[in-house]
């Protein structure tokens, strides 16, 4: 497992990453929510109440930073991340 510190600017995000058999399992972790890797359930996150969004095709902190947002929860939505903006726009907007 790798845990690194990601400096946005609105404040310092922790990234998680864990090696699976073909693709790293990664998440992104802000004050208000999470960046999630295609391995990870939206519907979940909804159901839980988080603010969630998630990206695909990934495979380090900076992909994901750079992917192009493909599903949020409605939490999200109520923070004003958006389907079509990037990784790092939507970890700004959680902060």
């Amino acid at each position: 497992m790798l845990i690194e510190q990601i400096p946005l600017k609105n404040g310092c995000a922790l990234g998680l990453r864990f090696e699976m058999q073909k693709y790293p399992l990664m998440t992104i972790r802000a004050e208000k929510g999470f960046l999630m890797c295609g391995y990870l359930n939206v519907s979940a996150a909804e159901t839980l109440g988080d603010v969630a969004a998630k990206v695909k095709g990934v495979q380090s902190f900076e992909d994901m930073l750079k992917a192009t947002v493909v599903e949020v929860t409605k939490f999200a939505r109520e923070l004003g991340i958006e389907i079509g903006m990037t990784g790092r726009e939507a970890l700004e907007k959680m902060f």
